[in-house]
């Protein structure tokens, strides 16, 4: 069948965005695979499925370049977001227009890590990711294995070996895991070579994301990511969020920090006065186009 497709990047971090609200799609892990592949498909980090929802304005799916589902993309709701207000959300005669025009400038979207919020800025979007989530179990980390090393109830600078490296990792959950390492330069770091091995490592059941973070000052932190399920990508939301979380836990910078990746720019604040964390950045549409499937 014909399938229509819009291609989108968050700082680099790129999706393909399928309106299925009419569920048609199956074997979405199989189609993802091939549709993100670089060579043989459109080429993306992730599939993303725009779908009706009970509980929210819209759900979204997302699915990693192998085939795996994920539980929440931050850089890929940005583009979620702009998708709907682009081409959904327009005050017209359609109902789905009508339904919004009182308030188009906010959107409740329902993924597998909760209703997230969206809050249109001019070219700019703010997500409120929710509070970060510290629990070894909620995580999830194998919590027998850490249980001695915990502060306050949270992984904190916890020792692991992989290969012939020690590092320590600080756990965080943004709605998907993520483990979060200290560097004194993120270049020198053989991502390609240690990312594969830390996102399988048996303390994480369902595998991790991986961030290299390196200080630079009380307000930026230098950042890059090895994504569970995609590899390195140019940028990733959660593991922007996750990392100024840590380095806000470990007293590197404050609560409200510019995270700067391979692909551009993030602002994170973990607030105060709610606990949530609020990530603000842009979003790109690249193409449209049509593939037979």
């Amino acid at each position: 069948m014909k399938l229509d497709f819009t291609k989108m990047h968050a700082l680099g971090n790129d999706f393909i965005v399928i309106d299925d609200r009419d569920a048609k799609l199956k074997s979405v892990s199989r189609l993802s695979e091939k549709l993100c592949n670089r060579r043989f498909g459109i080429g993306a980090d992730q599939l993303l499925l725009l779908g009706h929802s009970k509980t929210a304005d819209f759900r979204m799916r997302t699915f990693n370049a192998d085939g795996s589902e994920v539980e929440m993309c931050g850089n890929g709701i940005r583009c979620l977001g702009k998708y709907i207000w682009d081409n959904i959300i327009q005050c017209n005669d359609s109902a789905i227009a009508k339904k919004y025009c009182q308030s188009i400038e906010s959107l409740a979207i329902e993924t597998l890590a909760g209703i997230k919020y969206i809050y249109k800025s001019g070219n700019l979007f703010r997500i409120d990711m929710g509070e970060p989530v510290f629990e070894p179990a909620q995580i999830p980390v194998v919590s027998k294995t850490v249980q001695d090393h915990l502060r306050d109830g949270k992984v904190i600078r916890y020792p692991l070996k992989a290969g012939k490296m020690n590092y320590k990792i600080t756990c965080v959950s943004m709605g998907n895991p993520h483990a979060v390492i200290v560097v004194k330069d993120v270049d020198a770091v053989q991502l390609n070579n240690i990312g594969p091995v830390i996102e399988n490592y048996k303390l994480f059941p369902k595998r991790t994301n991986v961030e290299f973070v390196q200080p630079q000052g009380r307000g930026n932190i230098k950042m890059r990511v090895w994504e569970r399920g995609a590899g390195e990508t140019m940028a990733c939301g959660t593991g922007a969020c996750a990392s100024a979380v840590a380095s806000a836990l470990l007293g590197m910078t404050g609560r409200k920090v510019h995270v700067h990746l391979p692909g551009g720019r993030l602002l994170i604040d973990w607030s105060e006065k709610d606990n949530h964390v609020y990530m603000t950045g842009p979003a790109v549409t690249v193409f449209e186009g049509t593939m037979e499937v």
